[in-house]
Order: C-alpha cells, then sequence, then structure tokens
C-alpha cells in the first residue's frame, strides 16, 4: 500500500515511478550505446595507439633507434647523470613543495584538480554533461546539491562580539582582522532583512539607514547614522549602529542601545496600532519588532559582559515569553550561557529539557551543554585506573554517551576546550558541525567546563572513543545524520586566514604529494650516489642497460661460421 502511494504520488509529480521505488528504467538501444562508448573512449585510445605502434614498428625503425639509444646512453659520463639526476630532484622538490602548500590551502591537489578539470573531458569523461534534464544522473546530482545547500547553510553566531568595543580592539592590538569579508558580507544581509521594509521611503531617517546598511566603509556608515539621528532624533535603527560600530566600550554600547531601546518602544507602540490597516504596516510591525528584540538582546548580552548576569537572564527569559516565534534568533542559548555562569545548572536542565528536541535543530551548544550536565554528576571522583578495574558505573555510562553525542555533532569542540587548538574571536556567522560553531562555543563555554572538577578530565579520556563508533567512510552516522563533507570550504570562508581551519575526517594526502616526495629523495640519492661512488654506478648503469638492450640476430657467430666456410673452401681447392 505504501509503494501504491508513493506510485501515485510520483505521478501526480510527474516524475517516474521506477526512480521513486529505487529501479533504474530501461534504456534504449541509443542510449546504452553512447553510455559504452563513453565509459570506454579512454580504452580504446589506448588500445589504438598501442596497434598503430606494433604496425609502423618496421618503417619507423625501432629497434634499430632503441639500440641507437642505448649505446648513447652507455656512453655517457657519470658527471652527465650526476647533473641530470641533481635537476630532476631539484624540480620534483619544487612540484612537491608547491603541491604541499596549495593542499593546505584549499584541501586538493592542484594536480588533480588540474587534469581532472581539463583532461578528463579529453579523455572521454564527460558522460555527465551531457546527460539529459530527466536523465537519474541529472536527477542525483540536483538531489546533492540540495542537501549540499541544506547541511552548509550559514546560522547567525547568537553569542556575537561587539565590533567596535571588542572586534576593532583586537586589531588596534594585533594589526589583524578578526573578521573575513564574506562574514560581514552576511552581517550586512541580516541587518537589510531586518531593519529594512518597503515603507522605508515614507520616513526620510529610515531612508538614510537603508543606504546605512549597504555601506561597506565603516566611517560612512557611521557618518550616515549621525545624519539620521538629525532627520529624526528617535531612529533607533541609527542607535543600534552606533553602538555596534562606534562604541568602543561595553559601556558606552549599552548606553547607546538603551536610547535606542527607547525609541524603539515608541515605534513599535505606533506600528501596533496601525497593523490591521494595510499589509504595508504589517511589514513594518514585523521590522519594529526585528528592531525591539534585537536592542532587547543586545542590552542583555550588555549586562551579561558587565557582571550583572540576574538582569541579563530576566531580559532573555522577558524576550522568550514575550516573542515566542522568534525561536530562529537562538535566544535559549544566550540563556544557557548566562545560567552556567550563575551555576544554576537546575535552570539548565529545564532549558535543555525545552529546546534539545528530535524535532528542533541540534547545537553545539545544546548537545555539550547537555553532556557537561552529565559530567558534573561523576568528574570528581572518576578515574580512569578505577574504571578500568571495576568498570564503569551507570551514571558514568550516561556521561560517556553523552560525550560521544556531542562529538560525533562536532568534533572540533574537544579540541578547543582541551587546549590543544588556539582560540580566536568567534565570527559572526557559524556554520553547524563546523569549525566556526567550536570556536564561538568554546569561546564561551570554556570556562564553564573548567569550573567543574574533573570535567575536561573526563572529556580527555573518552572523546576520542567516539570515532571507533561511527562508520567508515562516512556513509551514514551513528546518532545524526552523516557528516557534511562542506564544512571545510564554508570555515575558510568564516573564518580570519591566520586560523588553521580544523577538518574532519582528517584528509588524507593525495597521490601526487607522495609521488613528487619520493621522487624528490630517490632522484637525490641517485645524484648523491653517482657523485660519490662514479665506477660502481656506471657498472651498475651498464648492467642495467644491457638487460634491455636487444640483440641482434646473432651476427657475429653468422660472421665467423661464414669465415671458417671460405677457408675450407680454399682448403680443398688447394690440394
Amino acid at each position: 500500500m505504501a509503494d501504491r502511494g508513493c506510485l501515485a504520488e510520483a505521478e501526480a509529480a510527474g516524475e517516474s515511478p521506477a526512480l521513486v521505488l529505487g529501479v533504474n528504467p530501461i534504456l534504449g538501444w541509443r542510449e546504452r550505446l553512447r553510455a559504452g562508448l563513453a565509459g570506454t573512449g579512454a580504452s580504446l585510445w589506448f588500445v589504438a595507439g598501442l596497434g598503430l605502434l606494433y604496425a609502423l614498428r618496421i618503417p619507423l625503425r625501432l629497434c634499430e633507434n632503441l639500440a641507437a639509444v642505448t649505446v648513447f646512453l652507455s656512453s655517457l659520463t657519470p658527471k652527465f647523470y650526476v647533473a641530470l639526476t641533481g635537476t630532476s630532484s631539484l624540480i620534483s622538490g619544487l612540484i612537491f613543495i608547491f603541491e604541499w602548500w596549495y593542499f593546505h590551502k584549499h584541501g586538493t591537489s592542484f594536480i588533480e584538480q588540474v587534469s581532472v578539470s581539463h583532461l578528463r573531458p579529453l579523455m572521454g569523461g564527460t558522460e555527465h554533461s551531457i546527460s539529459e534534464p530527466g536523465s537519474p544522473s541529472r536527477n542525483r546530482e540536483s538531489e546533492t546539491s540540495r542537501q549540499n545547500l541544506s547541511e552548509c547553510k550559514v546560522w547567525r553566531n547568537p553569542l556575537n562580539l561587539f565590533r567596535g568595543a571588542e572586534y576593532r580592539r583586537y586589531t588596534w592590538v594585533t594589526g589583524k582582522e578578526p573578521l573575513t569579508y564574506y562574514d560581514m558580507n552576511l552581517s550586512a544581509q541580516d541587518h537589510q532583512t531586518f531593519f529594512t521594509c518597503d515603507t522605508d521611503f515614507l520616513r526620510p531617517s529610515d531612508t538614510v539607514m537603508q543606504k546605512a546598511w549597504r555601506e561597506r566603509n565603516p566611517p560612512a556608515r557611521i557618518k550616515a547614522a549621525y545624519q539620521a539621528l538629525e532627520l529624526n532624533n528617535d531612529c533607533a535603527t541609527a542607535y543600534v549602529l552606533l553602538a555596534e560600530e562606534e562604541a568602543t566600550t561595553i559601556v558606552d554600547a549599552e548606553r547607546l542601545f538603551k536610547q535606542a531601546l527607547k525609541a524603539g518602544e515608541t515605534i513599535y507602540r505606533r506600528s501596533q496600532q496601525c497593523q490591521h490597516q494595510s499589509p504595508q504596516h504589517e511589514a513594518q510591525l514585523r521590522r519594529d519588532t526585528n528592531v525591539l528584540v534585537y536592542i532587547k538582546r543586545r542590552l542583555a548580552m550588555c549586562a551579561r559582559k558587565l557582571g550583572r548576569i540576574r538582569e541579563a537572564v530576566k531580559i532573555m527569559r522577558d524576550l522568550m515569553k514575550e516573542f515566542p516565534p522568534l525561536t530562529m534568533l537562538n535566544i535559549h542559548e544566550n540563556l544557557l550561557e548566562s545560567l552556567l555562569e550563575l551555576q544554576a545548572y537546575a535552570d539548565v536542565q529545564a532549558v535543555l529539557a525545552k529546546y534539545d528536541d528530535i524535532s528542533l535543530p541540534k547545537s553545539a551548544a545544546i548537545c555539550y551543554t547537555a553532556a557537561l550536565l552529565k559530567t558534573r554528576t561523576v568528574s570528581d571522583k572518576f578515574s580512569p585506573e578505577t574504571a578500568s578495574k571495576r568498570g564503569l558505573s551507570t551514571a558514568e555510562i550516561n556521561a560517556v554517551e553523552a560525550i560521544h553525542r556531542a562529538v560525533e555533532f562536532n568534533p572540533h569542540v574537544p579540541k578547543y576546550l582541551l587546549e590543544m587548538k588556539s582560540l580566536i574571536l568567534p565570527p559572526e556567522h557559524i556554520l553547524k558541525r563546523g569549525d566556526s560553531e567550536a570556536i564561538a562555543y568554546a569561546f564561551s563555554h570554556l570556562q564553564h567546563w573548567k569550573r567543574i572538577e574533573g570535567a575536561l578530565n573526563l572529556l580527555q579520556c573518552t572523546w576520542e572513543g567516539t570515532f571507533r563508533m561511527i562508520p567508515y567512510p562516512l556513509e551514514k552516522g551513528h546518532l545524526f545524520h552523516p557528516y557534511p563533507s562542506c564544512t571545510e570550504t564554508a570555515d575558510r570562508e568564516l573564518l580570519p586566514p591566520f586560523h588553521h581551519v580544523s577538518v574532519y575526517p582528517k584528509r588524507e594526502l593525495p597521490l601526487f604529494i607522495h609521488f613528487t616526495a619520493g621522487f624528490c629523495s630517490s632522484t637525490a640519492m641517485i645524484a648523491i650516489l653517482t657523485h660519490q661512488f662514479p665506477e660502481i654506478m656506471g657498472i651498475f648503469v651498464k648492467a642495467v642497460l644491457g638487460l634491455w638492450r636487444p640483440q641482434p640476430w646473432a651476427s657475429s657467430g653468422f660472421e665467423e661460421n661464414t669465415q671458417d666456410l671460405k677457408s675450407e673452401d680454399l682448403g680443398l681447392s688447394s690440394d
């Protein structure tokens, strides 16, 4: 019955029922012939080349030319071989260094990439490029691309820092830019989405701010914000921009956000009264709601950074009650971090009970906080030696399973919590299960793990056991979906270039790096041996050349026999 329902849905959607049931459709003789020729194109060319070479062996005098080449090589001096092997070693060494650098920078081999993109079409590997729109290969490619897009969705970092008070101060001290252009461009798109609407042209100040959010230059944005305040002193988004980018301390940012809150509440109440007049007023209400929620959330983060944690918790709880549909902002992750700072573990467990649900998207904050709570009950008495002797208790098993679950979701976090890798400032956007999310989580939660005695010790003893549970290759996950393969590329765009991006699973070195390394080493060794022991290497080369030198048709023996016959004939005639 289920198969029939799938078939009916497929027919209604215009898809092939065979594709829905996983059965390959029957192809005609033309399609099968085309597929066979495309798959065997390289083999046919190779066989044809060998046949042509065999047919032309006599006109080209291949055997004689090969014999001449061997004679020429055997007559060369050891100095030539030293120069030849030394030059080969130098060139292969340069290729090896370039391949190594390119692999660590881009995660792939340059020679392999060029071969696949340029040589494969010439060798007959273009069957994917000529697939028809309704073919199974095209359907599989589109399905894979849609899956990669969903896996590599970039999220706003719930614990992102302030640009002026934190990111820019880091630049002043170190001279390094903590944010990439791609990350800041995503933030600009977020600001245009949340802080603008179609009715901005009705208010001159909002029109100016609409242009300000599109500016790339920070001084130009700040100047536009002041222009908007000159037109309207109650422009909330102008205060938001100044608090984010001009304020150099958290205190200054909080002061500007309080002014933005006063103006934003006034605009929000005015929009509530006019929301039912037209669709434009409804859009304006959504925009003013986004502005108000953003301001209150940043005020809560200011209070958290200034040590007023209970005030921050109250603001976050009120926000979650007043605006429950805005769960996409992940305010509960801010609340979890503040409750952990208060050591209110019962409240943390209550928040996890609501948001650590199978129907809700997971995050490193959810998974690792759940592991931290279970670790807290056993970490102070945990000892690897004792556990190996008596075995694990039920509570310890639960803690280890929670750690394995968290590590499977994001395997990059333990290296930062255990300080095996250095931390950097988190980006404004993160990729779920990627290195950017691991940095954002460890930057805010490392202190909470250190506060609980033995928590990091238990993590260090058990986190690597997760990888023995996950099948390899990563075709399927254990508790979650298979680990996405696109995280490395997205993380390289989000994280600054001075940070070494963590990659999972660990990528093996390409074949060309092994080949160039071996060729460089072998030719260098041959050059050294030839320079130090020229006589021995000369004998070795002549012996090797003698093994595959083509032998003549017993010419010397034939001449000797001819001479003997002539002498016998002469003797008989004389007698």
